[in-house]
């Protein structure tokens, strides 16, 4: 059994790229589907730009990006014909946790490289393009330390990350991608304190739809962070902007299938612990609606923002193994995501916290992965939508104050775990810690 200090892990948050396309104009004969384009059209252009949300236990997470690569083909290969490029002459450098607020007046949107001719056609394929030794994470410490310390880096990077989405370029028309780069699952710790990157990226409607409002400015210091969750997933996430305490959850998919509105989410508000800080309890707004790809919902305003109650907490922890192997046993390379997940009384069931676990390096069995999760005590707070004020209240939440389930989920080059043993059961961490929650994971 190991033995975790009582330091805060914060929820597993995403970053994102977009790939915003300005397409008129198209070319004949484009083998891969040209969707009924004439021949003589002239080529449109392509843009990129990057966004961010924020990520867990970081102050920097720097990549430095040297291009983006689109193709009409899902299956062709980096030295195929096809491509169409957009460079970054020079590669640049980004320091994607600057990018993380996007209640800015530029909705925290970074332009990459210049724009680029793009024939019309059917496209399958984007691969983002990254410098294999120029990138590196600064840690969260008190007091702040700057040091820069080196990612891993597969050398897949420098051929593409490849992403697999379909999207047409119609004459005369403006396509926009966003792409959704997961910083706490790209980023692995190992056991002996290095750190690898491994790209986590999915392709997310760029719509500007969302859901905003206030938090109290009180507790930005405390590392306030907002999900939008279906059914204890977390679908979008933000940071409340540093001086007003206003937060803006962005461009949400329709659920469960683009366009399929109205959507409703829940709305999480956590906070930081640690053995100085008492704040917070869990603050949930449940279901929130989202009726259109351009409609924003308003939860709460700057006279009236959520307030977050006091907490004590505790920490569950231990280790997780994956058992089970394929023929080829990679299970030391992979990620394993770990949530614990708080069912309120009434609903919903969220997720509270989360992690990327650490691999046990040195004399552990192989496939045995370290994890400790720091939790409210609390009472959370609930409020269901509905007319401003929204209020949520620790009333009626006593059962579920302390109560944790804990949650796995791996992945390898080769295999997915999805399989847990023990069956995941509540775990009651008011009074103590409750270390020793080991379980396994099966492909």
């Amino acid at each position: 059994m190991r033995k975790y200090e009582n330091s805060s892990k914060p929820v597993l948050w995403a970053m994102g790229v977009v790939l915003t396309g300005l397409v008129a104009g198209c070319s004949g004969g484009d083998g891969g589907g040209g969707g009924g384009v004439t021949a003589n059209a002239q080529p449109g252009t392509l843009s990129v730009s990057l966004t961010d949300a924020p990520a867990c236990g970081y102050d920097q997470v720097n990549v430095t990006v040297s291009r983006v690569r689109v193709h009409r083909s899902s299956s062709a290969e980096p030295g195929d014909a096809g491509w169409t490029d957009i460079p970054l002459d020079p590669p640049q450098k980004i320091n994607l946790l600057d990018l993380n607020d996007p209640t800015q007046p530029d909705l925290a949107l970074r332009r990459l490289g210049q724009e680029t001719a793009l024939p019309a056609g059917h496209y399958t394929q984007v691969r983002l393009v990254l410098v294999r030794n120029e990138n590196s994470v600064v840690l969260t410490t008190t007091p702040p330390n700057q040091t820069e310390i080196p990612l891993d880096t597969p050398s897949g990077v420098q051929s593409g990350i490849k992403l697999v989405n379909e999207f047409d370029v119609e004459p005369d028309q403006h396509v926009d991608l966003l792409l959704d780069f997961d910083a706490c699952k790209s980023i692995v710790k190992t056991g002996n304190g290095r750190y690898k990157l491994k790209p986590v990226i999915k392709v997310i409607p760029y719509v500007l739809n969302g859901i905003e409002g206030f938090i109290d400015p009180a507790r930005l210091s405390s590392y306030a962070v907002v999900s939008a969750q279906i059914n204890g997933e977390i679908v979008r996430a933000t940071v409340p902007n540093a001086q007003t305490g206003k937060f803006f959850l962005a461009r949400l998919p329709g659920y469960p299938l683009p366009g399929d509105f109205p959507v409703h989410y829940d709305v999480v508000i956590t906070a930081q612990n640690s053995p100085t800080n008492n704040c917070c309890a869990t603050a949930v707004i449940a279901g929130v609606p989202v009726s259109s790809s351009t409609r924003t919902t308003t939860i709460s305003t700057q006279l009236a923002p959520f307030q977050l109650q006091s907490s004590g907490f505790h920490t569950i922890g231990d280790t997780v193994t994956l058992i089970n192997p394929p023929p080829v046993d990679d299970r030391d390379d992979a990620t394993v995501a770990v949530a614990a997940k708080q069912a309120l009384s009434g609903g919903p069931t969220v997720t509270v916290r989360s992690q990327v676990a650490t691999v046990n390096d040195g004399t552990a069995p192989v496939g045995d992965y370290g994890y400790g999760l720091v939790l409210p005590t609390a009472a959370p707070s609930r409020a269901s939508y509905g007319p401003l004020p929204i209020v949520p209240s620790a009333t009626d939440q006593g059962s579920a104050a302390g109560m944790y389930t804990v949650h796995g989920s791996a992945q390898t080059p080769t295999a997915t775990y999805a399989t847990q043993a023990p069956v995941p059961a509540s775990v009651n961490i008011s009074a103590v810690d409750r270390l020793g929650q080991d379980f396994t994971l099966a492909p």
